[in-house]
């Protein structure tokens, strides 16, 4: 029997997120962040966040889940000041490199988890970016409080897609085994509208799919849970990969036109 809801408003959509990420084990990003440093994709994911983001050169940003600095380096050449914030000590490590070998001097960054930032820590920004860092965020209610105060101007938030993970699902449907997933953005934005922030939302437009230099680089690229995988199971990931995967002669990389990064733009103004 379907349960009956009489106002869809009161329904405690911060539980059901919880719900979803009960369990889920966290990634080592210590031990992710060289493969993220060094790491190209053909992907358009940065210049179409950055034609949604509204910035001003006066602008201070805080760049949240910055991780090592691919978005936050862009942003310093376009505003006064960012502060980038993570969790991952080797992820600040390449910023800073990153920042040092791009000339980058109006960056700062802070070590902590995402899931402890404070407003009376960082104080007041004119905007806030949350870059593909708070899918796997618990406490999200908190977090998204203390964001929402800390910008002046306006928070900028991107967030899963309901495509995303396609040749990730494809696979583990071969094993029987379910996908490493996250809640959906529907989740994240009535979660904010509970809370009395009305955001817009916005799917980008991304065409480009993803590259990879080896069938290894492929399987170790960040989008599946090796941590998760028997070695039996690596093994049929490599023939999986092996059988979907094009090589192509010209750029020899190899690709397949399903992987693509799916993210959802959610922001507001204050």
């Amino acid at each position: 029997m379907k349960q009956c809801i009489e106002n869809p408003n009161e329904v405690d959509w911060a539980s059901y997120w919880r719900e979803r990420l009960e369990g889920k084990k966290n990634k080592d990003w210590d031990k992710a962040a060289p493969g993220f440093f060094k790491r190209t994709r053909k992907e358009d994911y940065n210049s179409a966040l950055f034609d949604m983001l509204i910035l001003d050169e006066d602008d201070t940003v805080l760049d949240v889940g910055c991780g090592e600095g691919s978005i936050t380096v862009p942003l310093s050449k376009k505003v006064k000041k960012v502060i980038g914030l993570d969790s991952s000590t080797k992820m600040i490590e390449y910023l800073e490199k990153r920042a040092k070998d791009e000339g980058a001097v109006n960056i700062e960054t802070i070590l902590k988890p995402i899931e402890e930032i404070k407003y009376e820590e960082i104080g007041d920004v004119d905007v806030v970016v949350c870059s593909r860092s708070l899918n796997a965020i618990m406490p999200i209610e908190e977090v998204l409080e203390e964001l929402d105060k800390i910008a002046n101007k306006y928070v900028f938030i991107t967030i899963f897609g309901p495509e995303n993970k396609k040749i990730e699902r494809d696979f583990d449907r071969e094993l029987n085994k379910q996908t490493e997933d996250f809640p959906d953005y529907d989740y994240f934005f009535n979660i904010l509208f509970n809370m009395g922030i009305y955001a817009n939302i916005q799917r980008f437009d991304l065409n480009n799919y993803r590259e990879y230099d080896s069938i290894e680089e492929a399987m170790d690229n960040g989008k599946f849970r090796l941590d998760l995988y028997s070695d039996e199971e690596k093994e049929l990931l490599k023939d999986y990969l092996e059988r979907i995967l094009t090589y192509d002669n010209e750029t020899k990389k190899y690709y397949n036109v399903k992987d693509k990064a799916d993210w959802i733009m959610v922001w507001w103004k204050k």
